[in-house]
């Protein structure tokens, strides 16, 4: 999510509704690590890559899907060789996307964490992104003092926090399986931990651009 963090926020700010699709987990070697994000805008505009190119084209769809029914998903893509040769990557792999809506509802701590992004603060944002309905995109906001919003149970956020956290320290972001109520030998749960600790070596030059197209503009990843 970092990034596409500034042009998520500005539409976020403005009270808009984006689709974002995030890379939760990979194998073999796939074209983008966990936490790389695609969005939609509101006006059709896309921004950011999940693939370099392979599957963009399937996660625009589905994030459109996520803004109009508020349903996330977990998605899985196969990306064969064959499809990474032909938009110039190396080899192929397998990854997990997840697709949700982002709003001001939905994400209300994003401004929080986009400050604490800027600001080179250590900050973890951990998302249910397998599990029942009612947890389902339960979404929960970690600093290294202070956490904001709910995984639905109490005992669940602490389980969750404690293992987050040491994630946040150690810079790793990924997955974590726990039980409903979190029992850490259950796995009726995935949560995604997006680890936002400042980058080592980090100057002030050192700023990152996404890709993006204009506006109300479809991308051309094989869309029709």
């Amino acid at each position: 999510m970092r990034d596409v963090l500034e042009d998520l926020v500005g539409w976020w700010q403005a009270g808009e509704t984006v689709g974002m699709g995030t890379v939760v987990a990979t194998w073999r070697s796939a074209p983008r690590p966990a936490g790389a994000s695609m969005l939609v805008g509101p006006d059709g505009t896309a921004v950011g890559s999940v693939s370099g190119g392979c599957v963009e084209g399937a996660v625009y769809e589905e994030a459109k899907d996520a803004v109009e029914t508020g349903v996330p998903t977990l998605e899985r893509y196969g990306v064969s060789d064959d499809d990474a040769f032909a938009v110039g990557l190396t080899c192929g792999g397998i990854l997990d996307v997840f697709v949700e809506s982002i709003s001001r509802e939905s994400f209300p701590e994003l401004g929080e964490v986009a400050e604490s992004v800027d600001r080179h603060e250590p900050v973890a944002v951990v998302t249910v992104v397998k599990g029942p309905d009612d947890r389902l995109g339960r979404r929960l906001v970690l600093w290294p003092d202070r956490s904001s919003g709910t995984l639905g149970l109490q005992r669940l956020d602490d389980a969750v926090a404690a293992d987050a956290r040491g994630m946040l320290v150690a810079g790793r972001t990924g997955l974590l399986h726990v039980g409903h109520d979190g029992e850490r030998r259950g796995d009726d749960l995935t949560l995604f931990v997006n680890s936002f600790a400042p980058p080592r070596g980090w100057s002030s030059s050192a700023r990152s651009t996404s890709p993006r197209r204009s506006p109300g503009s479809a991308p051309s990843w094989g869309i029709g």
